[in-house]
């Protein structure tokens, strides 16, 4: 395969195990009928975890991006390449994005096959969107935006502190980054810190036949993309500073 198609396979299915895992995770939870039903939080915090420890190994070989936000800090960060082989051009970086989305969507549309008989049990419409997409706790645009940014913005700093690009860092060691980004900043929205993690299942909510779905909450979904961006950015702005 060229770099291209080596992207785009990698990537792909790098960002639909994270959105199969991580989706699942939250179905487990919130769905009725589950052997998980009404878990503690600290469940989605973990599963979510371990939704990217696996993600990063699936993805190791092209930097396991599988988040457009890492992808655009490596851009105008430090890195020189976004994985070992692979240069930043503006064919790569459109690969890259390009195939998280991919895998984004193609995750929630498995993760609901998985869940299709409880998704068919639950009424609550609000319960099976959160299962797809993120959401605050209070509608406050501006400062649910700020959230995102402060959480995308540890995730990408930290990153780069760990090896400036993730193919140099241990796959544990993000999991547990994610953890503890949910635990302590995922309250006010959900922590997306991720456009793909997002738009992808929100797209999946919107044209998969989910019996009692409801909106799919377009208004916010913008937040946990833009604010994202502006968090990957002002991290890779401030890992030339330091």
């Amino acid at each position: 395969m060229g770099i291209i198609e080596t992207i785009l396979v990698h990537e792909i299915a790098g960002t639909a195990i994270l959105t199969l895992l991580g989706c699942g995770v939250v179905a487990n939870v919130l769905l009725n009928k589950t052997n998980g039903h009404g878990s503690d939080g600290i469940v989605i915090f973990f599963g979510w975890g371990l939704a990217v420890f696996a993600a990063v190994y699936v993805a190791f070989d092209t930097g396991a991006h599988i988040n457009p936000a890492v992808t655009i800090a490596l851009l105008i960060g430090p890195a020189k390449q976004y994985a070992e082989g692979i240069p930043i051009t503006f064919a790569t970086t459109v690969a890259y994005l390009v195939a998280e989305f991919i895998g984004a969507f193609v995750g929630a549309v498995v993760c609901y096959l998985a869940y299709k008989k409880q998704y068919d049990e639950t009424e609550d419409a609000g319960a099976i969107l959160a299962t797809f997409s993120t959401g605050p706790t209070i509608k406050s645009y501006g400062w649910n935006m700020v959230t995102e940014i402060i959480g995308t913005f540890v995730l990408i700093f930290v990153i780069i502190m760990f090896g400036n690009t993730p193919s140099g860092l241990g796959p544990l060691a993000v999991a547990l980054l994610v953890v503890s980004i949910g635990a302590s900043l995922g309250g006010p929205t959900g922590y997306a810190i991720n456009p793909a993690r997002d738009l992808g299942p929100r797209i999946a909510h919107a044209v998969l036949p989910i019996k009692n779905k409801g909106s799919n909450n377009w208004g916010y979904a913008l937040v946990p993309v833009i604010g994202p961006i502006i968090g990957s950015v002002l991290a890779a702005l401030a890992a030339h500073i330091y």
